[in-house]
């Protein structure tokens, strides 16, 4: 079952991938609790609309979020050294943490796992973003299969609550 607006995220071990630091792994509990934050999740590292326009947008609006005292996460279902070759080749500043979520965990526990073995990829996450507070979801956004529109940094930024 997807998660719904007023839950608490589950609290998943994951590997962080921050420019500035290495590997690590933390739970998504110490991630999130305490925190205003958007976690935006993609198909797949390298992958042409998560290269091209997906990340891009949050690497753009990264200080936008900043300001507006939100921490930014990016997640998909990748290894942790994928996901670093990624943000190294996307510029992704430090503070904008890739979230890789290998086995497909977190994204399962979320409920928003799609089945892309059709086309050689496995288990994957859908196209979404949340912004959460403290832990609880607030907004939830998923795309229709090949789009980009709910999930941009424009639309989170937009729909994020006023300060």
């Amino acid at each position: 079952m997807t998660i719904q607006i007023g839950q608490t995220l589950p609290d998943i071990d994951i590997a962080v991938i921050d420019v500035d630091v290495d590997i690590r792994r933390a739970s998504t509990a110490s991630l999130f609790t305490g925190r205003k934050a958007v976690l935006f999740a993609m198909p797949g590292a390298f992958t042409p609309t998560c290269s091209e326009r997906h990340l891009p947008g949050y690497v753009k609006h990264y200080e936008a979020f900043k300001a507006r005292g939100v921490e930014v996460y990016g997640m998909a279902v990748n290894d942790a050294y994928v996901m670093k070759a990624w943000a190294a080749s996307q510029h992704t500043p430090a503070g904008l943490l890739l979230l890789a979520d290998g086995n497909g965990a977190f994204t399962s526990a979320l409920g928003l796992e799609t089945d892309g073995s059709a086309y050689g990829l496995g288990l994957r996450a859908r196209r979404f973003a949340l912004y959460a507070d403290d832990g609880m979801v607030e907004q939830l956004y998923v795309e229709h299969p090949g789009e980009l529109r709910v999930t941009t940094a424009e639309a989170m930024l937009a729909a994020l609550p006023p300060r």
